[in-house]
């Protein structure tokens, strides 16, 4: 009994690592010494009770103290077969190829008449990828147990895994007399024979089945499936045609004909097919959805795909009108063509028939906020967070549509609590941090708008937009100047052909003094279209001229401003006494 005092003396060491599942053992299981007796009955009943301890742990899932349990009787009685079985079961269930395959070999050396034995070492050979042995250990049960085919099958299957599929094709043909047409075994034959490149041969053992059953569909559709899979396209067609005299709307026969046609060129005979399929109640919608939503990745490059997946959406509303799936495809695919009041008129068909989908209710916001009706978005994503009260998104688009409302107290309120559902997704974090410093800026609160300022720029270092609006609203308050000024340099830095940001490093420099620079980068700003439309950008030309002696251009350039609309405080002072007015401190945003 050698190899069973061997295999004892790792089982503790084995536990560490023994169960990696929701049962996973992290520890040995700590042993404490066992008083030693010597009386043969009480080492019995101690050796008993950790045996049926150990079976009532298994039955409850607590394979860790089922295995220290086993491991325990051991202990006392190392002789006990069935409880290497048990730990060999144990370590099968959850997965440790190794130490399964120690115990289930030392459990058929001391009784190999025992098929359970037998079947759980066969297990852990597969479990270590060891097939040829499984397969072995098939063998010799299917001897000893002629009247159990599975032990066959088995060992067939280990050879087919073990990459012997002529050895696995003879223990199926063997099987097969012993059985007859048998749809498993004639299905693992013709996998098989397709393995090995014999197509008539795994054609023949499908017609088998169709000769068994001539009016069983599924037979007909695989041999239409292995012809045109292996380049027999007229005997495919010949089977899935003989499929549709009996069933004409099988979608499965129609949607491969229909490929068949598409490959040859035959665009109307491709979508004759194909409406066909997809117009048919009884074919699932899932299964339509995933035939189509491919088509998203494909529209924004090709309008042909782009039609075909509008034209098919069609189809699968016309043809599931109360199902919401329909419509929510619909509206994606109306998403993707960039018809956006076609996709809302989806989405909210589909959130009415069905209000239970979140994703759908995302998309409405979205889209909302991508438009002017700011009271839409509003309604929806105040409804969103009723419904789902814990889905982040909906208290965002929420507090963006009272920011646009100018409803600022509304909108910071929101979204904290929005914050306070938590969302894992820093950049969204950071968003929402952007514009709590808008708003604060918005309201005076200008501790608390820089303050999530620096968070914005804690989660996102490089967010060239907040540095740019950050050390614009420093450098109006006249705060913090040099912080503003490097802001805004690295916001250049990032995005060095903008407008926006060559005009606030400009108005920083100015209101550091730096007036000859401050030109320098305004006029670069003026070099663009937008800007010369920009009466801040006029306005702060006007400025940094006056305070460079040009006077005259300095009152051209403010009266220039105030036809392009601008109505900053002091400009109209400004131009009527021909001279620059300080700005006071205001909250007013670029």
């Amino acid at each position: 009994m050698r190899i069973a005092i061997t295999v004892i003396s790792f089982v503790a060491l084995a536990l560490a690592a023994g169960c990696k599942s929701n049962r996973s053992i992290t520890h040995a299981p700590t042993q404490a010494p066992l008083q030693q007796v010597k009386d043969p009955e009480v080492l019995a009943q101690r050796a008993d009770s950790l045996f049926f301890a150990a079976q009532r742990s298994k039955m409850l899932g607590d394979y860790k103290t089922a295995i220290t349990q086993y491991s325990d009787y051991l202990r006392l009685n190392r002789y006990n077969p069935t409880v290497y079985y048990e730990l060999a079961r144990l370590f099968v269930e959850v997965r440790n190829a190794p130490i399964a395959l120690s115990f289930a070999r030392v459990s058929v050396k001391m009784d190999n008449q025992n098929k359970w034995f037998q079947r759980t070492l066969a297990d852990a050979f597969v479990l270590n990828e060891m097939y040829d042995s499984a397969a072995t250990v098939f063998d010799q049960l299917a001897r000893e147990n002629a009247d159990n085919e599975e032990f066959l099958f088995n060992k067939a299957m280990n050879l087919a895994q073990a990459n012997k599929p002529r050895e696995a094709l003879n223990v199926l043909d063997t099987l097969e007399k012993k059985m007859g047409v048998v749809e498993d075994v004639i299905l693992q034959k013709q996998r098989l024979l397709l393995r090995l490149n014999n197509v008539g041969g795994a054609a023949a053992e499908i017609k088998k089945l169709i000769a068994d059953n001539p009016l069983e569909l599924r037979y007909r559709l695989l041999l239409a499936d292995v012809y045109e899979a292996n380049n027999y396209p007229e005997e495919a067609k010949e089977q899935y045609n003989w499929v549709l005299k009996r069933d004409e709307f099988n979608p499965r026969a129609l949607i491969a004909l229909a490929n068949m046609e598409k490959n040859e060129g035959n665009t109307e005979a491709y979508w004759t097919h194909l409406s066909r399929a997809f117009a048919n109640p009884d074919y699932n919608i899932d299964d339509k959805v995933a035939f189509v939503y491919p088509y998203l990745q494909m529209l924004s490059l090709d309008s042909t795909k782009m039609n075909e997946g509008l034209r098919l959406s069609r189809i699968i509303v016309d043809t599931h009108p109360t199902d919401a799936k329909a419509f929510a495809l619909q509206g994606d695919m109306f998403t993707q063509a960039q018809m956006e009041d076609s996709a809302l008129t989806a989405y909210f068909k589909a959130v009415d028939l069905d209000s239970t989908k979140f994703t759908v209710w995302y998309q409405i916001m979205w889209l909302t906020s991508r438009g002017d009706d700011v009271d839409m978005m509003k309604e929806v994503s105040e409804k969103v967070t009723r419904l789902f009260p814990k889905e982040f998104m909906g208290y965002y688009f929420n507090g963006l549509a009272n920011y646009f409302e100018q409803h600022y107290g509304d909108a910071a309120k929101i979204l904290n609590r929005g914050l306070q559902v938590g969302t894992g997704d820093s950049k969204l974090r950071g968003d929402v941090y952007s514009l709590l410093g808008d708003i604060y800026h918005a309201t005076g609160q200008h501790q608390l708008s820089d303050s999530c300022y620096e968070l914005v720029l804690d989660l996102r270092p490089k967010d060239h937009l907040v540095m740019n609006n950050y050390s614009y609203y420093l450098s109006m308050r006249g705060e913090k100047l040099d912080k503003a000024e490097r802001l805004s340099r690295r916001s250049l830095d990032l995005m060095p052909n903008s407008p926006v940001y060559l005009d606030t490093y400009a108005w920083i420099l100015f209101r550091l003094g730096k007036y000859s620079e401050a030109r320098d980068y305004i006029e670069k700003a003026l070099t663009h279209e937008e800007a010369k439309q920009d009466p801040d950008v006029l306005e702060h030309y006007g400025d940094i001229l006056y305070n460079l002696k040009e006077v005259d251009k300095a009152v051209e350039y403010w009266q220039l401003a105030k036809s392009k609309g601008a109505n900053s405080v002091g400009l109209a002072q400004k131009i009527a006494e021909k001279r620059y007015i300080h700005p006071a401190i205001t909250t007013s945003a670029q």
